[in-house]
């Protein structure tokens, strides 16, 4: 059945006309728009001090509170992404239009969390900041997938409003 929504959403674009205004009209969408570009924020200063700590030693205490606030980001936004899932797709996770997207993120929740293990565990504190990078180059990739998802959207919705204009035209 899931295939068969899955190619449905190919010939028709991400997402069916009901699902859009679903989109369009939740909460969760602003949401997810202002979560998204907080955490690439602060995953970006995170990186740097991150790097700074493995080149110099120096702000490790900085670099982990960082990093905390970065994966706490990662976690609001993946229960309110759920959220959004929901009352778009009707799924809180793994629905059709974003499967592989979601089951990165998984991985990408993994190795944040198993950051946090280690500086809870008190590991030493280079494994900590190896774990995070890793953490953050899972996050980038995933973070691509959803900008491209994304744009394809938008490009399905304008080849569609196009269409439409034409067929109105003729």
């Amino acid at each position: 059945m899931a295939s068969q929504k899955g190619s449905v959403a190919a010939t028709v674009g991400l997402y069916t006309p009901e699902e859009r205004v679903r989109r369009d009209t939740t909460v969760w969408t602003t949401v997810q728009g202002v979560l998204a570009p907080l955490q690439f924020l602060v995953f970006a200063v995170s990186l740097v001090l991150v790097i700074r700590y493995l080149m110099t030693g120096e702000g490790f205490v900085l670099a982990t509170v960082s990093i905390v606030l970065k994966t706490l980001l990662l976690y609001t936004i993946m229960v309110t992404g759920a959220i959004w899932e929901k009352v778009v797709f009707g799924k809180y996770l793994f629905a059709p239009a974003f499967f592989w997207e979601d089951v990165f993120s998984m991985a990408v929740i993994a190795l944040h969390t198993l950051y946090l293990w280690a500086l809870v565990a008190g590991w030493a504190t280079d494994t900590q900041m190896w774990i995070a990078l890793a953490a953050y180059f899972a996050y980038v990739i995933n973070a691509a997938q959803f900008v491209w998802k994304l744009r394809m959207a938008r490009l399905q919705e304008a080849q569609m409003r196009s269409a439409s204009a034409e067929g109105v035209a003729a």
